[in-house]
C-alpha cells in the first residue's frame, strides 16, 4: 500500500513540475509576443552604447545574410527570459513551498524577490556603467587605418555574456546567505576569509570579463561590496537544521 501511495505521490509531483514548467514557459511566450513587433528598437537600444563609441562614419555590419533578421530576434527572446524571471521564480516558489516548513517559506519568499532584483541590478550596471567605459576603451585603442565595424551577430554574444556575468555576480548576497542558511559555512568563517573573497573576485572578474582591466576592476568591486552585504545579512539567518528541530519540537 505504501509503494502505491509512493508511487500516486511522485507521479503527482512530476505532473505539478510539468505544469509550473509549462506556465513559465507560456509566460515567456506572452512576453515575446510583445516585444517581438519592436525587436530591431530593442537591438537598436542594446546597440547604442557601442553605436555611441563609433569613429564618425563607421556602423555596424552584418556579416550573413539571415543575421539582421535572427540576430534581434534572439535578442528579443533573452530579454523576454529576462523579463519573465519573476514569473519563473514564483512557478519555482509554489513548486517548493509545501514541502518547506512555515518559517522556512518566510525566509524563502524575500530571497527569490531579492535575487530578481539582484539580477536586474548587474544587468542594468553593466549596461549603463559598464558597457560606456568598456567600448570608448576599445574603439579608442584601434590601431591607425583600422575601421571598427563590429558584426551585429558577435556584438550581441559579447553582450550576453557580460549580462550573465554581471547578473549572476550581484546575486553574491543570495548565495553566502543560503550557504550561512544550509549550515555550509558561518558569517565568522566567512569574515575572516575576506583577503582570500577579494582575490577571487579579481580572478573572477579576469574570467568572466574581456580582457582588459577596466571591465575586470567594475565585476571585481561590486562582488567585493556584495560580498560584504551578503554577509551582513548572513547575521539574521540560523543553519537550517535548529530552525528545524526547533520547529518540530514545537509540533
Amino acid at each position: 500500500m505504501s509503494s502505491v501511495e509512493d508511487t500516486q505521490s511522485l507521479v503527482g509531483h512530476l505532473m505539478e513540475l510539468r505544469d509550473r514548467l509549462l506556465r513559465s514557459l507560456l509566460s515567456v511566450l506572452a512576453v515575446f509576443l510583445c516585444l517581438v513587433y519592436f525587436a530591431n528598437d530593442i537591438y537598436s537600444f542594446v546597440a547604442s552604447p557601442l553605436i555611441d563609441k563609433l569613429p564618425q562614419g563607421a556602423t555596424m555590419i552584418a556579416t550573413d545574410v539571415a543575421t539582421p533578421f535572427f540576430t534581434p530576434i534572439k535578442l528579443t527572446l533573452v530579454v523576454s527570459v529576462f523579463i519573465a524571471v519573476p514569473m519563473i521564480l514564483y512557478q519555482i516558489w509554489a513548486f517548493v513551498a509545501p514541502g518547506l516548513y512555515k518559517h522556512e517559506r518566510r525566509l524563502v519568499m524575500p530571497l527569490l524577490f531579492s535575487s530578481s532584483l539582484l539580477f536586474y541590478a548587474g544587468v542594468s550596471f553593466a549596461y549603463f556603467v559598464v558597457f560606456p567605459l568598456v567600448f570608448g576603451f576599445f574603439t579608442a585603442i584601434a590601431p591607425e587605418g583600422v575601421q571598427v565595424s563590429p558584426d551585429i551577430a558577435s556584438y550581441l554574444d559579447f553582450i550576453l555574456a557580460l549580462f550573465m556575468a554581471f547578473g549572476f555576480a550581484f546575486e553574491i548576497p543570495i548565495a553566502i546567505i543560503l550557504l550561512v542558511w544550509g549550515g555550509v559555512v558561518e558569517p565568522a568563517d566567512l569574515s575572516k576569509k575576506r583577503p582570500y573573497i577579494v582575490v577571487a573576485a579579481f580572478i573572477a572578474g579576469m574570467l568572466l570579463t574581456p580582457p582588459d582591466i577596466i571591465s575586470q576592476t567594475l565585476l571585481a568591486i561590486p562582488m567585493c561590496l556584495l560580498f560584504e552585504v551578503g554577509l551582513f545579512f548572513s547575521r539574521f539567518y540560523r543553519p537550517r537544521h535548529e530552525t528545524d528541530g526547533e520547529e518540530t519540537s514545537q509540533n
